[in-house]
């Protein structure tokens, strides 16, 4: 078994929504803008402390040499936080893509892409 079919992606989705939606906002200062990331953007994933969101990755590819960039990861406590986080990337123009990880406590690990 190699590590790409451990991921699961849209085509695995069930009721419960484990997909990390991303999308990508404008930031205030010039050159800085937000990749927010959120599982359940639609229907609310689970967040109980027996079926939640643990954390959240996400992945930069650059443009220029298709360097894979680790932009940051973040924990989700059950009950007290949701699966909803923002990264703050500086020169968001030297990226082609984004790619999000996020690991359900009982469903394993769910990823999804966004191509700017």
């Amino acid at each position: 078994m190699n590590f790409a079919e451990i991921i699961k992606t849209e085509k695995d989705e069930g009721k419960e929504k484990h997909i990390p939606h991303m999308e990508i906002t404008k930031g205030h200062r010039a050159n800085r803008d937000i990749v927010r990331v959120v599982v359940g953007h639609e229907t609310p994933h689970p967040n109980t402390p027996d079926h939640h969101i643990s954390w959240i990755e996400l992945y930069g590819i650059k443009k220029d040499n298709d360097q894979v960039i680790n932009i940051g990861r973040t924990a989700c406590s059950p009950v007290y936080s949701n699966p909803n986080v923002r990264f703050q990337i500086n020169d968001i123009k030297d990226f082609q893509s984004f790619h999000a990880l996020a690991y359900c406590n009982i469903h394993g690990l769910w990823s999804n892409s966004l191509k700017q």
